[in-house]
């Protein structure tokens, strides 16, 4: 049986019917009202049912809820291409897809449950998304792409830190710089893959010219870098690391991340958005390594926050929006263009994290860009909810595949 097949066979809600239908629309969703909640909570304007204080709420709100989603519907639907084997649909999906709501209602209502069912609610959906990826990929004796599973792996290992720090400190530590790094590096190596992938199949249609560089040496060496870079960081959290060595490194691998990017023609992409954005989202990826890096060496006074949401805002938010209307447009037969809306998404998105990492920069502006920049993210985040959501929660055309 083909996969397509199997979808078409699936006679329960459409938007069951592949992986990245339920996690992409309610991706979306959660990031926006999570923003949307958490900002007037962040301004005392409102209260939460939470364990968490608001700051270590929203972190977790991204990092242990939107990405985790916005993963699973990227995997689950590229592993059977990778694997041959057939995709995850239906009650299967479905569950897979409320073990993750479960966990975001058990967070938002955590003063309710306790801390320690809290945390076995909110750890189930990665612990079955990773031992569900592990099975087809180990199955399929699909090596090549291992590396993906030990990086959901880390993200995991990131959660469940993350509910023991706070159970012991009040606040997490190791656990948020972990996840980030893990999730940075995810979109590294994917990133390494699709970006000059689709920069060359658009150029080669409509902007003949120079193509980007093939995966090579530097790719390896820039990659490596980073990984080292993030390893060290991860590590000041806990341990005196003498600035110099942090920061060095981190501006190391962030140089050397932009360097890769330039190898993959970026200024070559600006008439299409819907390949330009994957540049954008990838900038911010070398740009939270610098921004990171100066913040070691000025010991501070360039803010760490800033790289941070670089990192988070800036390549998490625009990297996963830009994956999410590519993957959507393809798998539900639509033209590979970007409309006037997905444009507006994007805007919202990249202003977004504009607008926080300035806030970091420039902190006698705080309580105005915080909430400029919450409201362009859940401009971006609702938007795709509204102009995709048709597309994700109903049945594909009979004219595609």
């Amino acid at each position: 049986m083909s996969t397509m097949t199997l979808v078409r066979e699936w006679r329960g809600p459409a938007i069951f019917s592949y992986g990245f239908r339920p996690f992409f629309l309610f991706a979306s969703l959660q990031a926006a009202l999570a923003v949307a909640l958490w900002v007037p909570w962040f301004l005392g304007l409102v209260a939460v049912p939470s364990l968490l204080p608001p700051v270590a709420w929203h972190a977790h709100s991204l990092l242990f809820g939107y990405v985790p989603a916005v993963i699973a519907g990227f995997l689950l639907t590229a592993v059977p291409n990778w694997t041959g084997r057939l995709p995850v649909v239906g009650w299967p999906l479905a569950g897979l897809f409320l073990l993750w709501a479960a966990g975001r209602i058990a967070m938002l209502v955590s003063a309710h449950l306790g801390a320690w069912l809290t945390a076995v609610v909110d750890i189930s959906f990665l612990c079955a998304l990773t031992a569900v990826m592990a099975r087809e990929i180990v199955s399929a004796g699909n090596w090549r792409n291992l590396k993906v599973l030990l990086v959901l792996s880390l993200l995991l290992v990131a959660q469940a830190l993350f509910h023991w720090e706070v159970d012991r400190y009040g606040r997490p530590e190791v656990a948020d710089r972990l996840a980030i790094a893990a999730i940075v590096t995810l979109i590294s190596l994917i990133g390494g893959r699709i970006v000059p992938s689709f920069t060359t199949n658009w150029i080669k249609r409509l902007n003949p010219g120079r193509l980007p560089q093939p995966p090579g040496r530097f790719d390896a060496v820039a990659m490596a870098a980073g990984i080292v870079a993030l390893a060290v960081w991860i590590v000041s959290a806990r341990m005196a690391v003498p600035g110099w060595l942090c920061g060095g490194l981190l501006l190391l691998g962030g140089l050397l991340h932009l360097a890769r990017q330039w190898r993959w023609a970026p200024h070559r992409t600006l008439r299409e958005p819907l390949v330009t954005i994957l540049h954008v989202g990838y900038f911010f990826v070398g740009a939270g390594f610098v921004l990171a890096g100066l913040a070691e060496l000025t010991h501070g006074r360039i803010a760490a926050s800033a790289g941070i949401h670089a990192w988070t805002a800036g390549a998490i938010g625009t990297m996963t929006l830009a994956v999410m209307t590519r993957a959507s447009l393809g798998h539900t037969g639509r033209a590979l263009t970007a409309g006037f809306m997905t444009v507006v998404i994007y805007a919202g998105v990249v202003a977004a994290a504009v607008l926080r990492i300035v806030s970091a920069l420039v902190p006698e502006l705080t309580l105005t860009l915080i909430p400029a920049a919450g409201v362009a993210w859940t401009v971006a985040f609702l938007g795709f909810a509204l102009a995709y959501g048709p597309l994700l929660a109903l049945p594909r055309a009979r004219s595609g595949a």
